[in-house]
């Protein structure tokens, strides 16, 4: 153990002496999380509007209202023709024109059918739908009341309401865990998968090349260092630094975004050491098959990295992949772990939940690492 502490304690002093590696390793998931959570949102609001208004009546003035004030749609220019309405959108000034034709509050008050036209600009398909949703409701909403405001005024004529001309339906939808429906909330927790990923597995991945560039592998092969504890030494201080990422981006998660932490923050540590032992062995592999940095960073962003964010769900729904690609995303341990982060995050999911995610964390940690072990051997070549 004596032989274990030592090598632990001169990969300290080494990251201590690289000045500029302590920032990178600190500040920057600060500072990532921080630029992550403001620039990355999805939520469809304020989206600019051109206003076609041909019908200038009571109801349709009460149809813009509606838009305007929704918060979804802001006005920000009004045409007379149809025609005009088509430069806004051409030039970017507007993403969505209203078209209200003439006779449109006299259909609506009588029964008939009134004519309204949305124009979105589709360049954004995922923020099209959402832009036509909105718009959508806030249309069938206005039609929705005056149907029941003709109804009523035909029942009070009567005198008298037919059978169960009483009775009201009414849809109260309530969303459990993102409330406010916020982009943001699911998102965020994802910095810290992604951040984890990128420090310890790149760290581990430069641990061994690192010794044979600086020349100090040739002194740690004529010790009577064995290979296990060379290997847990030089791991153990990126183990740490990965718990240290995670009080960090949790703490800036929970206090600077008010995103609340529903579950167990022990369960979280815990269940992160099990990705970030599948990290360290992804990078620790890497090292042993590279000659160089350059080709341990190289190896370890595009080979394994990039095809690990693109195909966790971290960002884009596994559900929308192909069928072939669904099965591939197995494969990947962040996967497993996305599931907790927002499972603990924003479910309070505790670990009679989690224990099958948890599970299959333990069981690529312990593969993985076996694997880099086997490959591991205390020499230049």
């Amino acid at each position: 153990m004596h032989v274990l502490w030592r090598v632990i304690v001169k990969e300290f002093l080494q990251l201590r002496q690289d000045r500029r590696m302590i920032p990178v390793i600190f500040v920057a998931p600060v500072v990532q999380i921080t630029l992550f959570g403001f620039a990355v949102n999805t939520d469809v609001t304020n989206v600019p509007t051109v206003l076609v208004d041909q019908d200038k009546s009571a109801a349709s003035r009460d149809l813009v209202s509606r838009f305007v004030g929704s918060g979804y749609f802001e006005l920000v220019g009004v045409e007379e023709r149809v025609e005009a309405a088509s430069p806004w959108l051409v030039t970017g000034d507007a993403q969505l024109a209203l078209v209200i034709a003439s006779g449109y509050g006299r259909a609506l008050a009588s029964g008939q059918t009134p004519r309204v036209q949305v124009i979105v600009d589709g360049s954004d398909s995922s923020a099209t739908t959402v832009v036509l949703g909105y718009a959508g409701a806030i249309i069938r909403g206005q039609a929705g009341e005056a149907t029941v405001a003709r109804l009523r005024s035909l029942i009070a004529r009567a005198k008298a309401p037919p059978p169960g001309a009483g009775g009201r339906i009414e849809l109260v939808p309530r969303v459990w865990y993102n409330p406010d429906l916020s982009s943001r909330w699911f998102y965020v927790p994802a910095v810290l998968a992604l951040v984890l990923m990128v420090m310890t597995m790149l760290l581990s991945a430069m641990g061994v090349v690192r010794e044979k560039e600086i020349g100090t592998m040739e002194q740690l092969m004529v010790t009577p260092i064995r290979s296990w504890q060379l290997l847990v030494g030089k791991l153990f201080p990126f183990a740490v630094i990965g718990f240290v990422q995670t009080l960090l981006i949790t703490t800036v998660t929970v206090w600077g975004f008010e995103i609340r932490l529903e579950g167990s923050l022990a369960l979280l540590l815990g269940l992160t050491m099990l990705f970030v032992l599948g990290n360290l062995g992804l990078g620790l592999l890497v090292s042993t098959v590279v000659g160089n940095q350059q080709q341990a960073m190289m190896g370890a962003a595009f080979v394994l990295l990039i095809p690990m964010i693109l195909l966790s769900g971290l960002i884009f729904p596994i559900e929308n992949m192909p069928r072939a690609i669904q099965y591939v995303t197995y494969a990947i341990p962040v996967r497993y772990y996305a599931e907790i982060i927002r499972g603990i995050f924003l479910r309070g999911s505790g670990i009679d939940v989690l224990w099958p995610q948890a599970l299959v964390l333990l069981a690529m940690g312990v593969s993985i690492m076996i694997v880099a072990v086997l490959r591991f051997r205390k020499r230049l070549d």
